[in-house]
């Protein structure tokens, strides 16, 4: 499918001068009239040509050959590996936050080794809202980040200071909608190239999951198709999930995946495998996120960290064109699960227009399942949200996520979830 050169908003047209930052890869494009021609592959149309026309056919075919284009040439594959989970009860407070919620501490141990990884689950459920509640669940730098709360352990192996992203995490906000948050560091699973206790360590991936599976499989290092870091965070969000499935004041079939950044990536990617995850939001995700990669707009394939990905990536570099599918179809996957995309107008490395048009080239496969999408064809302007099973806005300001943010996926979810709509 060709796609539609939409009008700028005069935000999105004036933001290059303040978003283009100096550290940025001196070949990036932040010029419109140097996005190439592109043509996206037909979510509808399988790689032997047959056309989908109902949703038995997309989910019987095509759906399972689009999920193992992403595994073999963009997040990789994730090993078999046997988890033992014991689910250890570190902390409960039930009148944190001033009464406001219930705080619990939960160590997931996920094998039996004790240095094996391991996850520190920082759990607060609402303790005025008629259990089980509905959650959010994401990745963090630090436990210790998201609030002030002196109670909050930190989380190991991370130099995030207490409070340190407390803007990003309404917490009164959240809990006084009903809703519970769960969160962990994403460090606790596997460190990336970002501040952790081993910045700036080329193998310290080797210290979490990917590293333990490789010593349990017998190897030394990475096949071509074997998982990225996005791969292996996604891995961890799921197996958070399995513990909120024990957790009798969570209802466990209205969980929403959030993330930030390269944790929205991870958000997508986690609820295109799991279909246990009621509802995926991608906050400012950019390439290998919300992005079409066809675009060239931005940070594109040849900037993206390798350790986040499989190494097969690293051939469509300066080749996005060759790549058998595009992130418009990794939203296709998330169907009929709800979906919601948030832009940035000064964040130019995410490509808002790409994360948008994204979205619009997805709803062919909510259209397959009689559900309505964006309701919109033109990008909408700032702080203008539109959707109803697929949501998108466009906030003014910077790579962030903000109160604005969370107002919009709060209500996106509780729409849903009193509705339906977004549990299984």
């Amino acid at each position: 499918m060709k796609h539609t050169l939409l009008t700028l908003t005069a935000m999105l047209l004036v933001a290059p001068l303040a978003a283009i930052r100096a550290a940025d890869p001196p070949d990036t494009n932040y010029d419109e009239a140097r996005v190439p021609p592109y043509t996206l592959p037909d979510p509808l149309v399988g790689f032997d040509g047959q056309r989908v026309t109902d949703v038995r056919l997309w989910q019987a075919k095509r759906r399972p050959e689009i999920l193992s284009a992403f595994v073999e040439n963009v997040y990789g594959r994730a090993p078999e590996l046997k988890t033992e989970p014991r689910y250890e009860v570190t902390d409960t407070d039930t009148h944190a936050l001033n009464g406001l919620a219930t705080r619990k501490q939960v160590t997931i141990r996920l094998f039996p080794e004790t240095d094996a990884p391991r996850i520190d689950l920082l759990l607060f459920i609402p303790n005025a809202t008629v259990k089980p509640a509905p959650a959010f669940l994401s990745l963090s730098y630090g436990n210790q980040g998201v609030h002030p709360d002196p109670g909050i352990k930190p989380s190991r192996d991370t130099k995030t200071e207490r409070a340190e992203h407390a803007h990003r995490w309404p917490l009164d906000m959240i809990l006084k909608r009903g809703f519970a948050l769960a969160t962990f560091a994403g460090a606790d699973v596997e460190q990336d190239k970002h501040g952790s206790g081993t910045f700036g360590r080329p193998d310290a991936w080797r210290l979490g999951v990917r590293g333990y599976a490789l010593r349990k499989a017998g190897r030394v290092d990475r096949a071509e198709d074997d998982w990225g870091t996005i791969g292996a965070w996604a891995w961890g969000l799921s197996r958070a999930l399995d513990y909120l499935e024990t957790e009798a004041a969570i209802d466990a079939k209205k969980v929403a995946v959030i993330g930030h950044s390269r944790t929205g990536k991870t958000a997508l990617w986690a609820a295109a495998q799991d279909e246990r995850f009621a509802i995926a939001i991608s906050n400012n995700s950019g390439a290998g996120g919300a992005a079409l990669a066809r675009r060239i707009f931005g940070e594109a394939v040849v900037h993206s960290p390798e350790i986040w990905f499989c190494k097969n990536y690293r051939r469509f570099a300066n080749n996005e064109a060759a790549l058998p599918v595009d992130q418009h179809e990794l939203i296709a996957l998330i169907a009929p699960r709800p979906v919601y995309v948030a832009s940035a107008t000064e964040d130019l490395w995410a490509d808002p227009r790409g994360e948008f048009l994204s979205v619009l080239h997805a709803e062919p496969i909510y259209r397959l399942f009689a559900l309505p999408g964006l309701g919109v064809k033109q990008m909408p302007s700032a702080e203008t949200p539109v959707g109803e099973t697929v949501g998108y806005h466009l906030r003014t300001g910077k790579h962030e996520i903000t109160a604005y943010d969370w107002q919009q996926y709060l209500t996106f979810a509780d729409r849903h979830f009193k509705t339906g709509t977004g549990s299984k």
